[in-house]
């Protein structure tokens, strides 16, 4: 098994947490930039604005396949190992994309970058755990999660900058940079340790993703993740076709957005800390709600405005407790290979998420119909963690009276 870090007690965190927020936000402007560029992607390579979108769920698609494969072809390397080859993997692949001559190589270059993603959220989330006491651990999550935040506001806005007066590509020679400042930083503040425990079988890791609470929080995650991204992805045409906004107002609007997203996350790691589950069910409903009323607001440029930013701040109130949550249920063996399960569930919501929205867009209702269509996805997520909830509950009470027989 990897080596473990020691906790820090103390009151602040460590250096190396704000290391890995440095890769969590480069790794993080990868995903979420090409959702500013749609309209500027589907005109210079000649596809429609569904097939553009698609660039997210190929995207997507590649942080769930490569999440656990990478994650278990590395199990035995030390994470800081892990975490430098990844971010280097996550360079090379940016500057592919900014060299791609047509779509096709432009997805294969989005696929190799996105097998990056899923190892290093999830090998970086137990690190971030590992540094610090255990009832800060939802709040380093968060932190380190706040890369993907600060990755939505002011990677994607300023990508959609870059994007609409330098063209696309320069977009992607950006994060290629950042590709390498965030390599620098990693190899300098995260300390390299080694592991003398006997490592933990595979079989075992194995058995603890398989037990019904992880999975049932792995198929939370891709459900909330759906709902968001169903509108998140096509959030450009659905500013400038729909409101009526301008191309110049989407970058400040999604400005907005990733201010909402920092803000969730503050809020749903302060909250999973203290109450995990009253957390994670509060984050899903305000998500339903918000994606749900949001319909009311589509011809309302301010109206508009406003929900936007509480999208992101429902969103991202909703990572700390379900990472926290799976991380909890697979405590043993499996921490490494479940973390990384549930960072490909969200990708795989991703995915899913926009190309249930081009069906929306291309096939069936329209942009107008995303949103209320997006708020079914959180909704049955919440339906899902109730049933979880009362599992445990009655597993509980079953291990109390069983106990309470064998005394």
């Amino acid at each position: 098994m990897p080596p473990t870090l020691a906790p820090n007690t103390g009151s602040r965190m460590p250096a190396a947490l704000y290391a890995l927020t440095a890769g969590s936000f480069g790794i993080g402007c990868a995903e979420f930039v090409i959702m500013g560029l749609l309209l500027q992607v589907s005109a210079d390579l000649h596809v429609t604005i569904a097939a553009a979108g698609m660039l997210v769920s190929g995207y997507a698609l590649g942080v769930f396949a490569g999440a656990p494969i990478l994650t278990l072809l590395t199990r035995r390397m030390p994470r800081k190992a892990v975490l430098m080859a990844l971010m280097a993997i996550y360079t090379i692949g940016n500057a592919a994309c900014a060299l791609a001559p047509d779509y096709t190589t432009l997805m294969i270059a989005r696929v190799v970058t996105s097998l990056t993603h899923g190892t290093f959220f999830g090998v970086g989330a137990v690190v971030a755990t590992s540094l610090v006491p255990p009832n800060r651990k939802a709040s380093a999550i968060s932190i380190m999660f706040s890369g993907l935040t600060l990755a939505t506001l002011l990677g994607m806005p300023a990508g959609a900058w870059l994007g609409l007066h330098m063209g696309w590509r320069s977009t992607f020679w950006a994060m290629t940079v950042i590709g390498v400042i965030s390599l620098i930083v990693i190899a300098l503040l995260v300390k390299s340790s080694r592991d003398d425990s006997a490592p933990v079988r595979l079989i075992d890791e194995l058995r603890t993703v398989v037990r019904p609470q992880v999975q049932l929080g792995l198929l939370m995650t891709v459900l909330q993740s759906m709902g968001v991204f169903a509108v998140i992805t096509y959030i450009q045409p659905l500013l400038t076709r729909v409101t009526g906004f301008g191309e110049s107002a989407v970058s400040p609007i999604l400005l907005l957005f990733g201010g909402g997203m920092i803000v969730g996350n503050i809020i749903g790691g302060r909250m999973a800390d203290r109450r995990p589950t009253g957390a994670l069910l509060g984050a899903l409903l305000a998500l339903t709600l918000v994606l749900a009323t949001m319909t009311l607001t589509l011809h309302h440029q301010a109206g508009m405005t406003v929900f936007i930013a509480l999208l992101g701040i429902a969103a991202f109130a909703t990572v700390s407790p379900l990472q926290l949550r799976v991380l909890r249920h697979a405590r043993g063996a499996g921490e490494n290979l479940a973390s990384s399960f549930n960072i490909a569930a969200f990708n795989l919501g991703n995915g899913l998420g926009a190309w249930l929205g081009g069906v929306v867009v291309e096939r069936a209702l329209g942009l107008g119909a995303l949103p209320w269509i997006a708020a079914l996805a959180p909704l049955a997520a919440l339906g899902i963690a109730l049933l979880a909830v009362r599992m445990e509950q009655r597993a509980t009470a079953i291990a109390s009276a069983y106990h309470l027989d064998a005394a």
